[in-house]
């Protein structure tokens, strides 16, 4: 398998001038600059966006290489975990006032806030040369989502999205075994998540207002999204639906979890989970772009996500590949358990159904189809996973399995089905375009203003 942009030896030493040249040069990424630091060097970090999920990536991020030197969270106390395990790195409340503090000391920016904050943070680290890695999904809307690739391109930096990898061993034998024909010619792919795990469904806002804490910057943290009245928990005289069994977000209103299951905020399950369950079909499939996508919901409401979804897309033909559909289903909704299944369908997973047989994940449903493709040879590399594959691409090796490029057909997947099911429409998108072409209320969606006066730009 060859990387990109890789030129054969045989070429390259084809001439004696050729080879003479190249003892003569070391490559840039070996001597650092340019978006690269030395091998001889630690990448150093700076965590935006660093309580929650931010606490742990973080922490893995140090473990892999990197070296924390400065943090920054709109919400101290929320962030006293983090603050609390580097206590030598310089803190700040506004990324901002970090990218110009910290100037020529970071090398790399982590971003693990809010979906709404995420091309804000991510355009500025870009803009100031950083590598960056952003927790999935890469931003919240396809305007955001393009300009966030476009940016990357031409910063020539190191990027990566924390999706689920296709690197590891589940993700590659995944791709090795369908690419062998093990079941077949792929024409449905079904993926499930019991997500989500926090409020949604809510018909309104909660009533009222608190008193922002003294430990939270309020403002910030709503950074572009249209400001609101701060509330930290649903009062019990207006009540939510139901909370899921797993429920990690409690009656907090919107920070520090529960802003996923609000319109303005998040992406909801398919935002939260999509880019993890879609990324090795997507890899597999060669999937690109949806041409349609529709959905059915439970009951929409104009701020909050749904309770349950199921999203359909289809794609087209692709290279040798036919056309395929895609289903994705959350809220506890899953797609018909396979005859050839003996147990009960895992809570989250992913079914392909070939004309020859059908996988869960990397494993093929009938045991004796199983048993005749277990000698598919294992040909692609296993990674080290999301943070290790960043950091060997900060010190100039090969580039990150989820780098943004990578990501943004996979961003706009969990966007576009957002679109489809806040909208109850079938959608037609023309991706070259980036426009949704039958329907401009739902186009219109695709770009979203920006308030208190942030802008992409």
């Amino acid at each position: 398998m060859k990387l990109r942009g890789s030129v054969s030896r045989r070429a390259f030493v084809k001439s004696s001038s050729a080879a003479a040249f190249a003892f003569n040069i070391v490559p840039r990424h070996v001597l650092g600059g340019d978006g690269h630091t030395p091998p001889s060097g630690k990448v150093t970090l700076a965590g935006v966006g660093i309580g929650g999920v931010g606490h742990g990536q973080v922490k893995s991020c140090a473990d892999v290489g990197f070296q924390v030197v400065a943090l920054c969270d709109v919400d101290d106390l929320h962030a006293k975990k983090t603050y609390d395990k580097f206590p030598q790195a310089r803190r700040y409340r506004d990324f901002r006032e970090l990218l110009v503090s910290e100037g020529d000391k970071v090398d790399a920016v982590y971003c693990g806030t809010p979906d709404h904050t995420h091309a804000i943070v991510t355009l500025a680290a870009l803009r100031a040369k950083k590598h960056v890695c952003c927790v999935k999904p890469l931003t919240r809307t396809v305007e955001e989502c393009r300009a966030v690739v476009a940016a990357a391109k031409a910063a020539g930096t190191a990027t990566q999205v924390t999706t689920r990898p296709t690197t590891n061993e589940e993700g590659c034998r995944t791709c090795e075994l369908l690419a062998a024909g093990a079941i077949g010619a792929v024409r449905e792919v079904h993926v499930w998540s019991y997500r989500p795990v926090w409020p949604q469904g809510m018909p309104a806002r909660p009533a009222g207002e608190d008193p922002v804490p003294d430990t939270l910057d309020w403002k910030l943290w709503i950074g572009p999204a249209p400001m609101r009245p701060f509330k930290n928990e649903w009062p019990d005289s207006n009540p939510i639906p139901d909370l899921p069994p797993k429920n990690w977000g409690g009656r907090k209103v919107y920070h520090p979890f529960n802003f996923r299951g609000w319109w303005d905020f998040g992406t909801g399950a398919l935002g939260d989970m999509g880019c993890h369950y879609l990324n090795t079909p997507y890899r597999a499939l060669k999937l690109g772009y949806p041409v349609r996508v529709s959905a059915s919901t439970s009951r929409r409401y104009d701020e909050s996500f749904p309770l349950a979804s199921i999203v359909t897309y289809d794609y087209p033909a692709r290279e040798n590949l036919p056309e395929v559909r895609v289903v994705w289903y959350d809220g506890g909704l899953r797609p018909p358990k396979p005859r050839e299944l003996a147990g009960d369908l895992p809570d989250e997973g992913v079914l392909y159904i070939g004309d020859e047989g059908k996988m869960i994940f990397e494993n093929i449903v009938d045991p004796a189809r199983a048993a005749k493709f277990a000698s598919v040879p294992r040909t692609l590399p296993r990674r080290s996973g999301t943070w290790g594959e960043w950091h060997d691409a900060c010190k100039g090796g090969e580039r990150a399995g989820c780098d943004f490029e990578w990501s943004g057909p996979l961003t706009e997947f969990v966007l576009l089905g957002d679109i489809a099911l806040r909208t109850g429409k079938t959608l037609s998108y023309d991706a070259v375009a980036a426009r949704i072409t039958n329907d401009p209320e739902a186009d219109a969606l695709l770009r979203q203003p920006y308030h208190n006066g942030w802008s992409l730009s």
